[in-house]
């Protein structure tokens, strides 16, 4: 039977379940949810992640949410190859790597998307913004290389969980400008994952809908788009002295938070 991923090109976690499925060679059918991003949601959307969040998958009568739970269910329904390494503590290791990513350095991209897509900030203000990122990316990558510590892949001689979890945001970073120096331990790792088949064809899909985003920030003037500001992104945005954009963003309705179960 065919699996079914809600997704968005652009969404790392819902990157993260297409790069783990192409490792396992499984084939799925990807649909992006109609209204994804407006507060609203089909049925059978909702059916499959109550939240209105890509990524979610179908597997016959299972419906998972939540990238990391997904991931979790991948490796357990299909062991092989493994992604996970065999010993606890490398296996918390590279679940670790996945925390910090999902959540400090998703935070930061997705700011910069706001300023550079959705046009949040200007000026001075943005900026602001924009210089926080730089040096909290600087920080985390520099993090991330320690955790390379030298070797061609975070779980050492092959490619795993934690190469899975940092391959989207490290690209992200790299359209984004704020790419890891190409002669440096994490650009060379950079260069390597961009490599392999399942990274490289989900990276082309994303770099695709690129060229789609700029139609959102007129969107956003209408409120049929309302971006959603839940936890660390919100954190993000206020302590880097994005205050005034969480503030406009609610006078004029235009973003959310995470969406009420009933």
């Amino acid at each position: 039977m065919m699996l079914f991923l809600f997704e968005h090109p652009l969404s790392p976690y819902a990157q993260k379940v297409k790069i783990a499925l192409r490792e396992k060679n499984l084939s799925f059918q990807a649909v992006t949810p109609e209204a994804l991003g407006s507060g609203a949601a089909s049925d059978a959307f909702l059916e499959a992640n109550p939240r209105a969040e890509v990524p979610a998958l179908i597997d016959g009568n299972a419906r998972i949410f939540d990238s990391t739970i997904i991931l979790e269910y991948i490796e357990d329904r299909w062991p092989e190859p493994p992604l996970l390494p065999a010993d606890p503590y490398s296996r918390a290791g590279a679940r670790m790597i996945e925390e910090v990513c999902d959540t400090h350095y998703e935070a930061i991209n997705w700011g910069l998307g706001e300023i550079r897509w959705f046009g949040r900030a200007a000026g001075a203000a943005a900026e602001r913004l924009r210089k926080a990122a730089a040096e909290q990316t600087g920080n985390l990558q520099a993090w991330l290389t320690e955790r390379l510590d030298g070797r061609d892949w975070f779980g050492g001689v092959s490619f795993g969980w934690a190469d899975v979890s940092v391959a989207p945001y490290v690209n992200t970073s790299s359209l984004l400008g704020l790419a890891p120096d190409a002669t440096s331990p994490l650009g060379g790792w950079l260069t390597r994952v961009s490599e392999r088949q399942s990274v490289k064809q989900t990276f082309a899909e994303g770099t695709a809908a690129i060229a789609g985003m700029d139609q959102f920030a007129d969107a956003l003037a209408s409120r049929d788009f309302k971006r959603e500001y839940r936890d660390h992104r919100l954190e993000w945005m206020i302590k880097s002295g994005g205050m005034d954009v969480v503030l406009d963003g609610l006078a004029k309705n235009n973003i959310r938070f995470s969406r009420e179960f009933n």
